[in-house]
């Protein structure tokens, strides 16, 4: 009887506890690689439409105020369909004080903000922001003792160029020079600080990755960078130290993606870039910028800029992203373009987008008094503190009806952001339980929408969403108009 007993138990015991060991060892809700494509837990393609949140002063985290970033932002984000958000954790709040050391102060003020964009399911990218290395420069980005000035230029006082053109300067670039070149450990200490972002944030919810570092300088070869390219660059400087920083969040986090970008000038001029594929690496993101150069000279004051030459560019940018991606095996995103008030401009960066299905985090959500910026018309609102404020025909712009997870592989996206008309194909895959979703537009729909869906059905469409399962095997199309608009 006692054995019986024991064999019992035993039994019990085994039919309780796996289900709760297997809960324990579930992992949170994020976004992984699938050749170019971002998926989610269930599968599904995601697209993202996101926004920059990066402040640039010290404490270098938005405040829980209005101007700063509460549960009310994060509502209205959701509220206009942008699913991913780029956040600023930079290296001089996560390390301000001493290489390796980490401030837990500034990581738990970054959580609050972490905890609320994903109550409402926000893809988060966390990005070592710099421009122009530190506020001796008129810039932001790496800690008080990772400043440390060169010789022969540590004699004078600095020299303080407006922003871009003070990463033109020998001092800036001997600077950079010195970070790749991990003089003085610079390069070791920007490596543990995405050490520990990594032990912190590796379990996070709906993360979706490292983003290494923004708009990477290549130092005093940054003329050979703007006309060729700089291959050279890559090879012996920007590869290995993005591979380095790799190699460290893999010893830690073997899971999310690892974001590299290009040299800073592949964001605002035609240039090839020369990423090579990490052996034994399948979750790597190709993070690219879009700044089309007429725009740019707009905000500059320089006659002769035509805003329609951006079709061109975007589109060459585009192609470009993904052909080096495929190079890379990694996913590409859009993660900065915009940066103006020039709707039309907008319009023309978020229609070539659709036509690539490229997801993007626009830049930016809020001004935030930006100190490093060639245009001051940044942000979505007149007044950070006043959600109502808020610029509408931009807004109009970029909040557009999309799908945001499908359930097979997309194929084609249009969006006509006066109309609202949607167009939307996409190959189905039976394995994929969940529904595809797609965010419809609340800016667009004056007397309500139809949806057509050839191929498939809709199984629900409530609170700004439709969702559809198919009923073909090989084409699934979806169609929203508005109902003023309706053929019938």
């Amino acid at each position: 009887m006692p054995g019986i007993l024991r064999t019992v138990v035993a039994f019990l015991l085994a039919v309780t506890l796996v289900p709760l060991a297997g809960a324990a060892e579930a992992q949170p809700p994020q976004l992984r690689r699938e050749g170019r494509w971002l998926v989610d837990p269930q599968g599904r393609v995601v697209i993202v439409h996101g926004l920059n949140l990066v402040w640039k002063h010290a404490a270098y985290v938005p405040p829980a105020t209005r101007q700063g970033f509460t549960a009310r932002d994060a509502r209205w984000l959701a509220r206009h369909g942008f699913n991913g958000a780029r956040v600023g954790t930079l290296w001089a709040g996560l390390t301000p004080d001493r290489p390796g050391v980490a401030d837990p102060a500034y990581a738990r003020k970054w959580q609050r903000v972490m905890d609320l964009l994903a109550s409402k399911k926000i893809w988060m990218m966390l990005d070592a922001h710099q421009d122009q290395w530190h506020e001796t420069y008129g810039g932001e980005g790496v800690p008080d003792w990772a400043m440390q000035r060169p010789q022969p230029y540590a004699v004078a006082p600095p020299v303080v160029a407006p922003f871009p053109t003070g990463y033109w300067t020998p001092e800036v670039s001997t600077v950079f020079d010195n970070f790749w070149a991990d003089r003085d450990d610079l390069l070791t200490g920007w490596v543990d600080a995405w050490r520990i972002a990594a032990k912190r944030w590796q379990k996070q919810p709906y993360l979706m990755g490292y983003d290494l570092l923004n708009e990477p300088w290549m130092g005093t070869e940054w003329a050979d960078c703007l006309t060729t390219g700089c291959e050279r660059s890559y090879r012996d400087e920007l590869q290995p130290a993005m591979d380095r920083a790799r190699r460290a969040i893999r010893r830690i986090d073997g899971r999310n993606l690892v974001w590299w970008e290009p040299q800073q000038f592949a964001g605002g001029q035609p240039l090839e870039t020369f990423y090579t594929a990490p052996r034994r690496e399948r979750q790597l993101g190709f993070s690219w910028h879009n700044y089309c150069p007429d725009v740019f000279f707009e905000s500059q004051g320089v006659p002769g800029g035509d805003v329609e030459n951006c079709w061109e560019f975007s589109r060459d940018r585009n192609r470009h992203a993904l052909r080096q991606s495929r190079q890379m095996h990694a996913a590409p995103l859009m993660s900065e373009w915009g940066a103006t008030d020039n709707v039309r401009a907008i319009e023309i960066d978020a229609a070539v987008a659709d036509e690539h299905l490229m997801g993007w985090t626009h830049w930016a959500y809020k001004f935030w008094n930006d100190p490093t910026t060639a245009d001051g018309d940044q942000g979505l609102f007149r007044d950070d503190r006043d959600l109502t404020s808020v610029k509408r025909a931009k807004l109009r712009t970029l909040v557009r009806t999309y799908a945001q997870a499908t359930a097979g592989r997309p194929l084609e996206m249009r969006f006509d952001a006066e109309t609202g008309a949607f167009l939307f194909r996409y190959r189905p895959d039976r394995s994929i339980h969940a529904p595809t979703r797609i965010f419809v537009s609340p800016l667009h729909y004056e007397h309500g929408y139809a949806v057509r869906v050839r191929g498939g059905r809709v199984v629900d469409r409530s609170a700004g969403v439709v969702t559809v399962r198919p009923t073909a095997k090989s084409l699934v199309t979806v169609r929203i108009v508005d109902h003023g608009n309706d053929p019938k």
